[in-house]
């Protein structure tokens, strides 16, 4: 995937942590470094941190402006950081700590190609780093980097930073991740050890710097190879004296690729037509990828409407009625079988019934608990689903953006699950639950 206007790579990433642990520093400094900040912004931020009677710049202050308010509840869920190197673009979906938060870490990571996973050096593999390594696990995050932070105010570093790495390891093999998709880097975001600077502080660690990771750790924008897939939005219908015939559908292509003469399928219809010409406007393209936004024509009259699919023919998705999920559940009501809810796939939005829980997710001992009452705030389980109407998804770990759904509050609107199509548990190595 690359960024247009510079031809460079873009890389897609998040960061994920504890309370305290020096994410807003660590973002700050990963802005700084890279010289992503205004002039003024480091003035300000100088001045503030003389006025504590700090000697150096507190980075922090570049972020938690945002930040508390968005913990408030004031703005918004999740804040997007822009930044750039000479050799790559990215987009950092920066989220909060806190464990009543982890709905925002689950919408921050969801379309992360790498997540920045912090830990306190003083403090280890706690709860909560258990859980976010779980939730990403389960997202289907393919490249994990753990920052063991603060690593300058512990003593014996090197045995320190060797004992949390060890822990970490065995966790994310357990859950999952191949040995060469997970690194360790020590780092001290406050004076940018390993960030953007290799430290001489650090003798026994030989790997690079978190930015040079960054920069050259390859990623793949379709880990998982599919066809054609590309949920319509909206019907074009001109109806004008210049376009009296005009039928496009608008979207954007969430797999594959599409270009004019490929036989596609309407689904959940099964109807077959051809692709005539791509509009956008900017003028017609020969091909559009994963990520494009596009208006699609085809050669034949056919039904179309918002929240149908245009898939290739030759590995089309099913059109599912009734199918399991795993889900992590957001809202503060449990979530509890016969739940009447609505369901968000794509640009089709259905009612749903949720039939039994199959199992609770527990991500502190990697065990399963059968046939749980009800799922509680922040649990993880597996889940049946019907729907009043079919919704054309793959499964998730075949393609993460057809692949994951929402569960709705059909009264207030609000978002109550971020759902996975079949069982993305299966990828965690299970345990029995101690008997109590």
């Amino acid at each position: 995937m690359s960024n247009s206007r510079s031809g460079t790579q873009l890389l897609r990433l998040a960061t994920a942590g504890s309370v305290d642990d020096g994410k807003s520093t660590l973002v700050g400094r990963l802005l700084y470094d890279t010289k992503s900040v205004l002039a003024d912004q480091i003035d300000a931020v100088t001045r503030a941190s003389v006025d504590r009677g700090l000697s150096t710049p507190d980075l922090s202050l570049l972020v938690d402006g945002l930040r508390a308010e968005r913990e408030q509840g004031i703005t918004i869920d999740v804040a997007y950081r822009y930044f750039a190197t000479p050799a790559r673009s990215f987009v950092l979906a920066d989220t909060p700590g806190h464990v009543q938060y982890t709905r925002n870490t689950v919408s921050g990571a969801s379309t992360a190609q790498l997540v920045i996973l912090l830990v306190d050096a003083r403090k280890g593999v706690i709860t909560q780093t258990r859980r976010h390594a779980a939730v990403l696990a389960l997202l289907g995050v393919p490249k994990l980097v753990l920052a063991v932070n603060k690593i300058d105010l512990v003593e014996n570093p090197e045995q320190v930073f060797a004992d949390i790495s060890e822990e970490f390891n065995s966790l994310t093999s357990s859950l999952g991740w191949a040995t060469e998709d997970v690194t360790e880097i020590p780092v001290s975001a406050l004076h940018g050890d390993n960030v953007a600077v290799r430290s001489t502080k650090t003798p026994y660690y030989d790997g690079p710097t978190l930015i040079e990771h960054l920069e050259s750790v390859p990623v793949d924008a379709e880990p998982h190879r599919v066809g054609l897939r590309f949920p319509v939005q909206y019907v074009i219908r001109p109806r004008t004296a210049e376009f009296p015939d005009y039928r496009g559908y608008a979207g954007q292509v969430a797999a594959g690729t599409v270009s004019p003469g490929d036989e596609v399928v309407v689904l959940p219809s099964g109807v077959r037509t051809t692709i005539e010409r791509i509009d956008t406007a900017d003028g017609e393209l020969g091909s559009a990828h994963a990520g494009r936004s596009v208006t699609l024509i085809l050669t034949d009259d056919v039904d179309v409407s918002r929240g149908d699919t245009i898939a290739s023919p030759q590995d089309a998705p099913e059109a599912l009625g009734d199918f399991d999920a795993t889900v992590c559940w957001l809202a503060e009501k449990p979530l509890r079988p016969g739940a009447r809810l609505l369901l968000k796939h794509g640009t089709r939005t259905t009612q749903a019934i949720v039939g039994s829980l199959v199992e609770r997710f527990d991500e502190q001992n990697l065990t399963s608990e059968p046939s749980p009452e009800s799922l509680e705030l922040n649990d993880i389980g597996r889940i049946s689903v019907r729907v009043a109407e079919p919704i054309v998804a793959d499964d998730y770990r075949v393609n993460r953006h057809t692949g994951s759904f929402l569960l709705i509050d059909p009264n207030g609107g609000n978002t109550l699950a971020a759902g996975l199509v079949g069982d993305a548990l299966s990828a965690v190595e299970l345990g029995t639950p101690t008997p109590v």
